[in-house]
């Protein structure tokens, strides 16, 4: 019963909408949907995974790649099973402060894991106190906050100090 009401509730709309358009004939223009964007091709995918990979170990090397193509940025590369990395992402759980700064001076997208790294303690604080689940998220190859965090050096320890004592619901 209840469903043949909702059937003939949604026949009665579609009429009214019809008709409503048979009234005013040619003049109702119903605006279209935009255009979809033409897109570049993909990223090469040698391109990207060497990019992600000089993140982790080389300023100059990853500086030179960007320079040469800047849409790699925000690439990520699969090391396999769904095991995503961005080039931010390697230079934060490797403690490359240097390289991470780089990266999100050229417009890089700040993670959770870059914020521990660096010792942004207001980011991690914030996140954890608004989800607490998000403690026991892993970044790129499984790792850890406070990892990340321990690879900040002196930079991050109140952030690593704040993770090791963190009690979540």
């Amino acid at each position: 019963m209840n469903s043949r009401r909702q059937f003939l509730a949604k026949t009665a709309t579609l009429g009214a909408f019809v008709f409503t358009l048979s009234l005013h004939g040619n003049d109702t223009k119903l605006d279209p949907l935009p255009p979809i964007p033409k897109r570049p091709p993909p990223l090469d995918p040698a391109s990207i995974k060497a990019f992600v990979a000089a993140a982790h170990k080389d300023l100059d090397e990853t500086r030179s790649l960007l320079e040469a193509q800047p849409s790699l940025i925000n690439a990520t590369w699969d090391w396999g099973g769904g095991d995503f990395e961005t080039a931010l992402g390697g230079a934060a759980h490797m403690g490359r402060r240097d390289i991470a700064l780089f990266l999100l001076d050229n417009g890089a997208r700040f993670d959770l894991f870059a914020a521990a790294m660096l010792g942004k303690l207001g980011i991690i604080k914030a996140v954890l106190e608004t989800d607490p689940h998000l403690f026991d998220t892993s970044g790129p190859h499984g790792i850890h906050l406070i990892s990340h965090a321990e690879k900040g050096g002196d930079t991050a320890a109140k952030t690593l100090a704040y993770l090791k004592s963190f009690k979540g619901d």
